[in-house]
């Protein structure tokens, strides 16, 4: 049987009034678990929908179609400091305010409820403050990174530390198999931070106040960060490549057309080609010359084609 405390406790959490901010796919898992583990969820707040396709037709964000089927209450406002929205917003009298993968928010928003807004980030804080953590910790090569529940605050992704789970960058990962163990990990976190919450039973930590080295900071990325510098040792391009796949992937060009790399390996060998000079047998394998050896390209996009493996890309190229 239940110790008393903890049905208490669980009590106190399912009592909790929780207004919820995401847009995207990745946001979904987080409201999932809390609506799965029983939370009072009184309003989600998403992006407005957007034209899509070649119709251009309005595209629902994938919150918004997550809080429809669930039948949970839905705001979408255009301007996060509209009055009416705001006004709205503070009639719910909520407790808490849980965000995950949502635009910038006015300190009117985030400030309001008396326990403040939890945030989710996909890095261990204070490293990789930024847009694009999961990206940036594969191309710099780290082997471990985690998850980080922390209270929002004036300067971006600085807030108070309340809890943290580390998880493993191994080295058949990529951004996109990275991101889906950092969702997994990140929604539980959410949820045993809010349940401790609700016991007044966790601490927060100043993210001044933990112990670091230099910071490494994670800033947006943007196409053209995304090209690879063939210059570079083999390791370094591997991590690169394996950072941005499969998005928005890293980018080369080739006969004037640009080509995207979705995986490969590198082997360290003395050479006299240009780096990135292609060579090719035609049938089975594809290389880049690096600035250390050569690196071997799996999977690839060829401008203007579908994306697909070097055997089956090599079937139909000529040059």
């Amino acid at each position: 049987m239940p110790h008393a405390l903890a049905l208490q406790a669980m009590k106190a959490f399912e009592q909790l009034r929780i207004v919820f901010f995401g847009t995207p796919d990745f946001a979904v898992a987080f409201l999932h678990a809390l609506v799965s583990a029983g939370a009072a969820i009184v309003a989600v707040v998403t992006a407005p929908d957007k034209p899509a396709g070649r119709g251009k037709l309005p595209h629902a964000p994938a919150v918004k179609e997550y809080a429809v089927a669930h039948n949970l209450p839905l705001l979408q406002p255009e301007k996060m400091k509209n009055p009416d929205f705001l006004q709205e917003l503070k009639a719910l009298n909520v407790d808490l305010q849980v965000v995950v993968a949502f635009r910038m928010m006015p300190v009117a928003v985030w400030d309001m409820p008396p326990m403040g807004t939890l945030n989710v980030h996909g890095s261990l804080l204070p490293q990789y403050r930024g847009a694009a953590p999961i990206n940036r910790a594969i191309m710099n090569g780290e082997t471990e990174t985690g998850v980080t529940t922390f209270k929002l605050k004036h300067e971006i992704d600085t807030g108070d530390i309340m809890l943290q789970e580390k998880v493993a960058i191994l080295p058949e990962d990529n951004a996109g198999t990275l991101h889906d163990k950092l969702m997994e990990a990140g929604a539980a976190l959410l949820v045993r931070t809010i349940k401790l919450l609700a016991e007044d039973n966790i601490t927060e930590v100043p993210q001044d106040n933990t112990a670091t080295a230099v910071l490494k900071n994670a800033p947006k990325i943007f196409k053209e960060d995304t090209y690879i510098d063939w210059n570079n040792n083999g390791e370094t391009i591997h991590n690169f490549v394996r950072g941005l796949a499969p998005y928005p992937a890293a980018h080369t060009r080739h006969n004037e057309k640009g080509l995207k790399v979705f995986a490969g390996h590198y082997i360290k060998e003395e050479h006299d080609a240009t780096p990135g000079a292609m060579q090719t047998d035609h049938a089975a394998w594809l290389r880049f010359a690096t600035g250390d050896g050569w690196y071997y390209v799996h999977e690839l996009q060829l401008e203007g084609k579908k994306r697909m493996d070097v055997v089956s890309f090599l079937r139909g190229f000529r040059g």
